[in-house]
Protein backbone atom coordinates (compact mmCIF):
# COMPACT_ATOMS: atom_id res chain seq x y z
CA UNK A 1 0.00 0.00 0.00
CA UNK A 2 1.15 3.35 -0.98
CA UNK A 3 1.79 6.15 1.36
CA UNK A 4 -0.71 8.15 -0.11
CA UNK A 5 -3.23 5.56 0.03
CA UNK A 6 -2.04 5.20 3.75
CA UNK A 7 -2.14 8.91 4.49
CA UNK A 8 -5.72 9.15 3.25
CA UNK A 9 -7.40 6.23 4.83
CA UNK A 10 -5.87 7.75 8.03
CA UNK A 11 -7.71 10.76 7.03
CA UNK A 12 -10.61 9.37 6.22
CA UNK A 13 -10.53 7.40 9.74
CA UNK A 14 -10.19 10.81 11.53
CA UNK A 15 -13.43 12.50 9.56
CA UNK A 16 -15.20 9.29 10.14
CA UNK A 17 -14.85 9.67 13.77
CA UNK A 18 -15.57 13.26 13.47
CA UNK A 19 -18.98 12.13 12.09
CA UNK A 20 -19.72 9.80 14.45
CA UNK A 21 -19.12 11.65 17.51
CA UNK A 22 -21.09 14.24 16.33
CA UNK A 23 -23.74 11.88 15.60
CA UNK A 24 -23.69 10.18 19.06
CA UNK A 25 -23.49 14.14 20.22
CA UNK A 26 -26.38 15.48 18.58
CA UNK A 27 -28.55 12.23 18.88
CA UNK A 28 -28.73 12.10 15.27
CA UNK A 29 -28.21 9.46 12.86
CA UNK A 30 -25.00 9.68 11.06
CA UNK A 31 -26.75 10.28 7.49
CA UNK A 32 -28.31 13.31 9.77
CA UNK A 33 -25.08 14.43 9.97
CA UNK A 34 -23.83 14.13 6.91
CA UNK A 35 -27.20 15.89 5.19
CA UNK A 36 -26.76 18.91 7.63
CA UNK A 37 -23.71 21.34 8.48
CA UNK A 38 -20.90 18.96 9.96
CA UNK A 39 -17.51 20.06 11.04
CA UNK A 40 -14.36 18.34 10.14
CA UNK A 41 -10.72 19.39 11.27
CA UNK A 42 -9.45 18.93 7.44
CA UNK A 43 -11.86 18.38 4.85
CA UNK A 44 -13.21 17.99 2.41
CA UNK A 45 -14.84 14.49 3.32
CA UNK A 46 -13.35 11.47 1.92
CA UNK A 47 -15.86 8.97 0.68
CA UNK A 48 -13.82 6.26 2.85
CA UNK A 49 -15.11 8.24 5.63
CA UNK A 50 -18.44 8.02 4.77
CA UNK A 51 -18.50 4.50 3.54
CA UNK A 52 -16.46 3.83 7.45
CA UNK A 53 -19.16 6.41 9.70
CA UNK A 54 -22.41 4.64 7.89
CA UNK A 55 -20.90 1.21 8.22
CA UNK A 56 -19.95 1.57 11.65
CA UNK A 57 -23.18 3.22 12.75
CA UNK A 58 -25.34 0.56 10.90
CA UNK A 59 -23.72 -1.91 13.05
CA UNK A 60 -23.39 -0.01 16.17
CA UNK A 61 -25.84 -2.79 18.50
CA UNK A 62 -23.26 -6.03 17.33
CA UNK A 63 -20.15 -3.27 17.64
CA UNK A 64 -21.21 -1.95 20.79
CA UNK A 65 -21.89 -5.78 22.28
CA UNK A 66 -18.35 -6.98 21.60
CA UNK A 67 -16.86 -3.63 23.00
CA UNK A 68 -18.82 -4.34 26.41
CA UNK A 69 -17.68 -7.59 26.20
CA UNK A 70 -14.03 -7.26 25.44
CA UNK A 71 -13.86 -3.70 28.02
CA UNK A 72 -12.84 -5.44 31.29
CA UNK A 73 -14.53 -3.06 33.55
CA UNK A 74 -15.49 -0.51 31.75
CA UNK A 75 -18.79 0.25 30.99
CA UNK A 76 -19.43 1.79 27.29
CA UNK A 77 -21.17 4.78 28.57
CA UNK A 78 -17.68 5.57 30.65
CA UNK A 79 -15.89 5.53 27.73
CA UNK A 80 -14.37 8.89 26.38
CA UNK A 81 -16.76 9.40 23.45
CA UNK A 82 -13.49 10.19 21.48
CA UNK A 83 -12.53 6.54 22.14
CA UNK A 84 -15.39 4.68 21.84
CA UNK A 85 -16.32 6.06 18.43
CA UNK A 86 -12.71 5.06 17.40
CA UNK A 87 -13.07 1.54 18.62
CA UNK A 88 -16.39 1.37 16.49
CA UNK A 89 -14.76 2.24 13.72
CA UNK A 90 -11.88 -0.18 14.06
CA UNK A 91 -13.93 -2.74 15.01
CA UNK A 92 -16.22 -2.27 11.76
CA UNK A 93 -13.07 -2.06 9.74
CA UNK A 94 -12.11 -5.51 11.55
CA UNK A 95 -15.43 -7.66 11.37
CA UNK A 96 -18.24 -6.31 9.55
CA UNK A 97 -16.37 -4.64 6.92
CA UNK A 98 -16.72 -6.46 3.34
CA UNK A 99 -14.45 -9.49 3.72
CA UNK A 100 -12.58 -8.34 0.45
CA UNK A 101 -12.00 -4.77 1.98
CA UNK A 102 -10.85 -5.56 5.09
CA UNK A 103 -7.56 -4.73 6.09
CA UNK A 104 -4.72 -6.25 8.11
CA UNK A 105 -5.94 -6.28 11.66
CA UNK A 106 -2.28 -4.83 12.53
CA UNK A 107 -2.70 -2.09 10.05
CA UNK A 108 -6.36 -1.33 11.81
CA UNK A 109 -4.72 -1.24 15.26
CA UNK A 110 -2.05 0.82 14.72
CA UNK A 111 -4.02 3.35 13.18
CA UNK A 112 -6.63 3.48 15.52
CA UNK A 113 -4.04 3.80 18.28
CA UNK A 114 -2.35 6.30 16.06
CA UNK A 115 -5.73 8.52 15.87
CA UNK A 116 -6.40 7.54 19.82
CA UNK A 117 -2.97 9.50 20.69
CA UNK A 118 -4.59 12.86 18.62
CA UNK A 119 -7.84 12.76 20.16
CA UNK A 120 -7.88 10.59 23.10
CA UNK A 121 -6.76 10.95 26.79
CA UNK A 122 -2.96 10.13 27.82
CA UNK A 123 -4.74 6.37 28.81
CA UNK A 124 -6.53 6.44 24.84
CA UNK A 125 -4.33 4.45 23.08
CA UNK A 126 -3.24 1.31 25.42
CA UNK A 127 -7.26 1.19 25.93
CA UNK A 128 -7.81 0.96 22.39
CA UNK A 129 -4.96 -1.33 21.51
CA UNK A 130 -5.87 -3.68 23.68
CA UNK A 131 -9.41 -3.97 23.71
CA UNK A 132 -8.60 -3.76 19.51
CA UNK A 133 -6.41 -6.87 20.37
CA UNK A 134 -8.98 -8.77 22.37
CA UNK A 135 -10.97 -8.05 19.09
CA UNK A 136 -8.63 -9.29 16.81
CA UNK A 137 -8.28 -12.88 18.58
CA UNK A 138 -11.36 -13.80 18.53
CA UNK A 139 -12.83 -15.80 15.36
CA UNK A 140 -15.89 -13.75 15.21
CA UNK A 141 -17.11 -10.82 17.33
CA UNK A 142 -17.25 -11.46 20.34
CA UNK A 143 -20.80 -10.62 21.93
CA UNK A 144 -22.15 -9.64 25.77
CA UNK A 145 -24.77 -11.43 26.82
CA UNK A 146 -25.96 -8.67 29.10
CA UNK A 147 -26.07 -6.03 26.41
CA UNK A 148 -27.65 -7.84 23.96
CA UNK A 149 -30.38 -8.92 26.13
CA UNK A 150 -30.79 -5.14 27.10
CA UNK A 151 -31.19 -4.24 23.76
CA UNK A 152 -34.23 -7.23 23.06
CA UNK A 153 -37.27 -5.45 24.37
CA UNK A 154 -39.06 -7.23 27.29
CA UNK A 155 -43.04 -8.33 26.68
CA UNK A 156 -44.77 -8.44 29.90
CA UNK A 157 -47.94 -10.39 27.91
CA UNK A 158 -49.60 -10.64 31.38
CA UNK A 159 -50.47 -6.60 30.50
CA UNK A 160 -53.16 -6.25 28.34
CA UNK A 161 -52.17 -2.60 27.65
CA UNK A 162 -49.91 0.12 29.24
CA UNK A 163 -51.50 2.65 31.34
CA UNK A 164 -49.41 5.92 30.64
CA UNK A 165 -50.51 7.47 33.92
CA UNK A 166 -49.06 4.51 35.82
CA UNK A 167 -45.36 5.76 37.41
CA UNK A 168 -42.34 4.19 36.21
CA UNK A 169 -40.39 2.51 39.32
CA UNK A 170 -36.41 1.82 39.00
CA UNK A 171 -35.29 -1.12 41.08
CA UNK A 172 -32.52 0.38 42.44
CA UNK A 173 -31.83 -2.23 45.17
CA UNK A 174 -28.46 -4.08 43.24
CA UNK A 175 -27.14 -0.69 42.40
CA UNK A 176 -23.85 0.56 44.33
CA UNK A 177 -23.99 3.26 46.60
Amino acid sequence: MSSKVNRGRTLARSQALQILFQAEALDKPVDAVLAGDYLLSKGPLDDYAVELARGAYEHIDEIDSALVACSKNWDLNRMPASDRNLLRIAVFELRCADPSDRLDAAVVINEAVEIAKAYGTDESAKFVNGVLGRIARQTQLPADAAFDAALTPRVDESADEIDSDDPIVLDTTDMDD
